[in-house]
């Protein structure tokens, strides 16, 4: 027996023109606008899956590397009275950030190689980019302030230890630490407004900011333009800022009279540029491929996104130990004299 028009448009209307089996299963236009995901689940590398176990090999070595020459590297210059100058006080700040850096995604992204452990709740991803985010800034403003330091110190040697007092070196390290927490801050009540209704597939090995807000039903428009101007008024403007200190550095030094004194003081610098093409070189690389890389396969992506976060933590202590002579020495006076 067939219903009546009538009939059919009541009921039409209670169900929302939906079949009887989604209205069994609740699923609604509007619960689907209503919902937000608050767990997600990081692929690692998605297409290189049955590699994981393989590729958690560079990402153990690298992490650990990390950790043991960025450790001994702070504890040589906080025990040697030698190495409590300024810039071994700014290399000690550089070496914790890297700490930090390679500490707040790399277990993250084992933890998804070795158990399949990908999921993550929402806020404890917000935690990882946060951190992740600011610590990227931090080490920018580090590697510009040791940038200043080399300017100093080569262009007016007789005003450095009256320019950098110590009061101003608490100030600078005091304004980078404030300038990376506060400007990445806004984003957390950005992100937590958002409804997570699209997705809690993350194909990633950590979280970051637009890679998490895309997800959202939300017009993200705002995160957008708070990531953007993030990204102008900290890295780009220390890119520029460090690019300008060298090119006066260069100027100063090859007008020095002595091929000694220029030798000596490129020398000075060469640890310094080693460390700023190795922290900004991966990231310019990586955004060029993200940018104008369409064919280029996603796996290659968060490959390279890795590679910014894994290699710099790894060479710093490296390069420094190598090219910087006093640090040298007393890495080796630690590790062997000590112990014969």
């Amino acid at each position: 027996m067939s219903f009546s028009y009538k009939e059919k448009k009541r009921k039409n209307s209670v169900t929302g023109g939906l079949t009887s089996a989604e209205v069994f299963l609740g699923v609604t236009t509007l619960n689907r606008t209503v919902v937000s995901h608050t767990v997600f689940r990081l692929l690692g590398i998605p297409g290189l899956e049955d590699q994981h176990m393989w590729i958690s090999i560079p990402f153990f070595v690298s992490y650990v590397t990390a950790l043991l020459g960025n450790s001994l590297l702070i504890f040589v210059i906080l025990t040697r009275t030698s190495l409590h100058g300024l810039m071994y006080f700014f290399l000690c700040m550089l070496a914790g950030a890297d700490i930090v850096l390679s500490t707040s995604t790399v277990p993250q992204a084992l933890s998804i190689f070795w158990f399949h452990a990908g999921q993550i709740s929402l806020d404890r991803c917000i935690t990882q980019l946060f951190f992740l985010h600011s610590t990227f800034i931090t080490e920018s403003g580090i590697l510009l302030v040791m940038a200043f330091d080399r300017y100093i110190a080569i262009c007016y040697p007789l005003r450095y230890s009256t320019v950098l007092t110590n009061s101003l070196i608490g100030k600078i390290g005091m304004t980078i630490f404030l300038r990376s927490y506060g400007t990445i801050f806004p984003i957390i009540f950005l992100l937590k407004r958002l409804t997570f209704c699209k997705n809690n597939i993350i194909p990633h090995t950590y979280c970051e900011h637009i890679g998490l807000a895309k997800y959202a039903c939300n017009n993200i428009r705002v995160n957008m333009w708070c990531g953007f101007s993030v990204l102008i008024s900290t890295v780009v403007l220390d890119v520029v800022l460090i690019f300008l200190s060298y090119v006066l550095i260069l100027r100063s030094i090859f007008r020095m009279p002595s091929q000694d004194a220029r030798h000596e003081a490129l020398n000075t610098c060469g640890s310094h540029v080693c460390v700023i093409i190795l922290f900004y070189g991966p990231g310019i690389f990586t955004t060029l491929t993200q940018r104008f890389g369409r064919h280029i396969p996603p796996h290659i992506h968060i490959l390279l996104a890795n590679v910014c976060i894994l290699v710099p933590p790894m060479l710093n202590p490296i390069i420094y130990g190598i090219k910087t002579k006093q640090i040298q020495e007393q890495i080796v006076h630690v590790l062997f004299t000590n112990y014969k």
